[in-house]
């Protein structure tokens, strides 16, 4: 049974094969099934996801840990609080034009790299791991101004060397045997890329609710760690109906073997201190918020306790 309460106005930042299982959990009604009824709505560009937090717009976001150290950084007042981690690694590639198997971050020195635009996390991620290679971000050719599918277009031409792009673009080259792998991001580890936020008003307020959300999503990691590749594209179809479903199994099937969504809601301190050192390090905030400011685990913690099953 619904709950006689408003409904939770859950907010997507964008359209992206990496937030798969939240998509999951809306085709499967993950959360109708533990009683929290929800009106699913987009944010008209990324940057004003937390933004519409803030003013009441939406009840709550899923999106980057990124979005709450900013708004901590550019709004008086700003309270927001992740609650449950849902993509645990980085999801974006690195795919070159001509074969590299034995690719290291310093050929990024002699390439000519085209890096995502349209949000800022992996060139913030991909900058501190060339700092902490020993390698000065500022000595990378690079375009950084095009979409990934510009980008795309850019690579295919020879107008650059290799790009950064998520999933379905790297599929889509290897389909057309246009690029090849390089780099995938998700190897350096926990770095925590999309959770559940909200602010803590809202947390105190409408914690029954939240804590059936973060039920429901658990429940929906248990069944993402179950399932196939083939099976997970299958689920969220409908959410990509752009896309060819052999596409969507492939980009599913890589970001289910490179491991980038989290098993269970509770957001660890190395994930979230290895995305603030990124932020950091390029400039993007300072000093960032702490672990403590912007993360809560107490609904987490609680939900993987009941050691829950898979979601039917």
């Amino acid at each position: 049974m619904l709950s006689t309460v408003m409904a939770i106005t859950l907010q997507e930042s964008l359209r992206a094969v990496f937030y798969a299982p939240f998509y999951v959990a809306l085709a499967r009604n993950a959360f109708a099934v533990e009683g929290v009824e929800i009106r699913f709505t987009s944010s008209p560009r990324p940057q004003d996801a937390a933004l519409r937090l803030m003013d009441g717009t939406v009840d709550v976001c899923w999106g980057g840990p990124m979005r709450v150290m900013e708004t901590y950084q550019q709004v008086a007042g700003c309270d927001i609080v992740c609650f449950a981690e849902v993509v645990t690694r980085d999801p974006f590639l690195l795919m070159g034009r001509q074969p590299r198997p034995n690719f290291t971050l310093a050929d990024l020195k002699t390439t000519k790299l085209a890096t995502v635009s349209e949000v800022p996390t992996p060139w913030l991620c991909l900058q501190h791991d060339l700092r902490l290679a020993g390698i000065d971000p500022a000595t990378i050719s690079r375009v950084t101004n095009q979409t990934m599918a510009r980008n795309v277009e850019a690579l295919k031409a020879g107008d650059v060397d290799v790009i950064q792009v998520f999933e379905p673009f790297p599929s889509l080259l290897l389909s057309q045997g246009a690029a090849h792998v390089w780099y995938e991001a998700a190897h350096r580890g926990p770095t925590s890329y999309t959770t559940f936020y909200t602010r803590r008003g809202t947390l105190v307020v409408r914690r029954d609710e939240l804590l059936r959300m973060t039920r429901a999503i658990h429940r929906t990691e248990k069944w993402m760690a179950r399932a196939s590749g083939a099976e997970i594209a299958r689920a969220i179809a409908g959410y990509f109906t752009d896309l060819p479903p052999a596409i969507l199994e492939a980009a599913c099937s890589r970001y289910k073997a490179l491991g980038i969504w989290s098993d269970t809601p509770v957001l660890p301190r190395a994930g979230y201190d290895r995305l603030r050192d990124g932020l950091v390090s390029g400039g993007f905030v300072s000093p960032g918020a702490a672990f403590e400011t912007a993360v809560d685990n107490a609904l987490a913690d609680s939900v993987v306790a009941e050691q829950l099953p898979p979601i039917e």
